[in-house]
């Protein structure tokens, strides 16, 4: 069931959301085809089903709309996690936007793998069978991820940064952002951008929402814009809107 490679994407993921729910994040659930999934999730983590171990915040989102839902919901410093398959175009935009509104994303699924970089963090069950989900290896999946998040709560070291030694702020991207690397002449990053107004006029700035808040950008290089539209933003400015690949 545990491979090398599924154990340490585990660990990493779960130091990572024990990080994220030390800054105070709250944990949100989706699972389109399963629901039930989602709703087991959330209960998991919501509810400390071992003496001294602590309620961490928790919701499934369920719907026809996870997208509007999740926008809605998530704040900076969030964590978003999925039950899917690759497939599932809906998950896969979900996952696409979580650095955008500032949350990790965590992809539990089986059969084919997503795309690299599809999430910030993969839990895949190599199994081609359909019937995988109904199985108990996705249960046993994200009841290991909660055991080994309260596992880095007992050291403390861990929920730390590692180059400052100061804990991850809430509304931080922190050492686990998807971010793009620096401009090595301003040292301004390459940030995701969800649009949420385009601009009036060709002099207007558009609206949008990073990781760090409400931002008003250029869009002349990559004009017209509509709501919803994804573009990497550099010094101020979009250089380039994101296809669904």
């Amino acid at each position: 069931m545990l491979d090398g490679g599924l154990a340490e994407d585990l660990a990493d993921a779960s130091l990572a959301m024990a990080r994220r729910f030390a800054a105070g994040a709250t944990l949100w659930c989706v699972a389109p085809a399963w629901e039930p999934h989602a709703h087991h999730m959330a209960v998991e983590f919501v509810h400390p089903v071992i003496v001294g171990k602590r309620a961490l915040p928790a919701f499934a989102l369920t719907g026809p709309d996870l997208v509007a839902r999740a926008r809605v919901a998530a704040r900076s410093g969030d964590i978003l996690i999925a039950v899917a398959g690759s497939r599932d175009e809906g998950v896969a935009d979900l996952m696409r936007r979580a650095p955008a509104w500032g949350a990790i994303s965590v992809w539990i699924g089986s059969g084919g793998r997503p795309p690299a970089g599809a999430a910030d963090h993969v839990l895949w069950v190599d199994d081609p069978d359909p019937l995988a989900p109904a199985t108990g290896r996705f249960v046993l999946l994200y009841h290991l991820l909660w055991e080994l998040t309260h596992v880095c709560f007992e050291h403390p070291g861990l929920l730390l940064l590692s180059s400052g030694g100061a804990a991850f702020p809430h509304g931080s991207a922190g050492e686990d952002s998807a971010m793009a690397d620096c401009c090595i002449t301003c040292s301004d990053e390459g940030r995701l951008a969800e649009v949420l107004e385009p601009p009036a006029s060709v002099f207007d700035r558009a609206l949008v929402r990073t990781e760090t808040g409400l931002e008003a950008i250029d869009v002349t290089l990559v004009a017209p814009v509509t709501v919803g539209d994804l573009v990497l933003v550099h010094a101020g400015a979009a250089l380039t809107r994101l296809g669904d690949a």
